[in-house]
C-alpha cells in the first residue's frame, strides 16, 4: 500500500512540520477508532477521531476528540458560542466535508469550518489523527491546532 498524498499531508509538507504517516487495512464494517488504533500500533487515549457537529448559532464545526471518549455536545455548545448543537447524520458528513466516514480529517479539511480540539490533546507529545483518507493516520504534536 503507496501513502496516498491528501490535502492534509502536502499541507503539513508545505508548513515544514514534522509528522509521521501509518497506514492500516480497512474494514469498512468497523471503522471504530478502536480499531484503528490497534492496527497502527498507537494507544486509543491518544488517536483522535474527528466528528462534524452542527450549531443552531454558527452552523458546522469539527470536534477533535480522543478515541474512547465521546462528544460533550454541551462542551461543544458552549466552545463554539452556540445555544444547542448536535452531531450531523451520517448522509450529511461528504456533502459538508469531502470527506467519507472514517476519513475526516480537520488538517486542511476541504471546507473551513472551526475545529475545537479536545485539551486532553495537550497532554501528549504526538497524536494520531485522520489525515483525509481511510486507511491513513498522521502522527503530529497536537501543538498544530492551537
Amino acid at each position: 500500500m503507496g501513502a496516498a498524498k491528501t490535502n492534509a499531508v502536502r499541507l503539513l509538507e508545505s508548513l515544514a512540520i514534522p509528522f509521521e504517516l501509518r497506514e492500516y487495512e480497512v474494514d469498512p464494517g468497523d471503522l471504530s477508532a478502536e480499531t484503528v488504533a490497534a492496527k497502527i500500533a498507537f494507544p486509543i487515549e491518544r488517536t483522535f477521531k474527528t466528528l462534524v457537529a452542527r450549531g443552531d448559532r454558527h452552523g458546522v464545526c469539527l470536534a477533535v476528540i480522543p478515541g474512547n471518549a465521546s462528544l460533550d455536545l454541551k462542551a461543544l455548545a458552549q466552545a463554539s458560542g452556540d445555544r444547542k448543537i448536535d452531531t450531523v447524520p451520517l448522509k450529511e458528513v461528504l456533502p459538508l466535508t469531502g470527506y467519507i466516514r472514517g476519513g475526516v480529517t480537520a488538517l486542511a479539511c476541504k471546507k473551513d469550518y472551526p475545529v475545537y480540539l479536545d485539551e486532553f490533546a495537550q497532554l501528549y507529545d504526538r497524536i494520531s489523527v485522520s489525515a483525509g483518507a481511510r486507511g491513513l493516520q498522521i502522527l503530529l504534536a497536537p501543538i498544530l491546532f492551537t
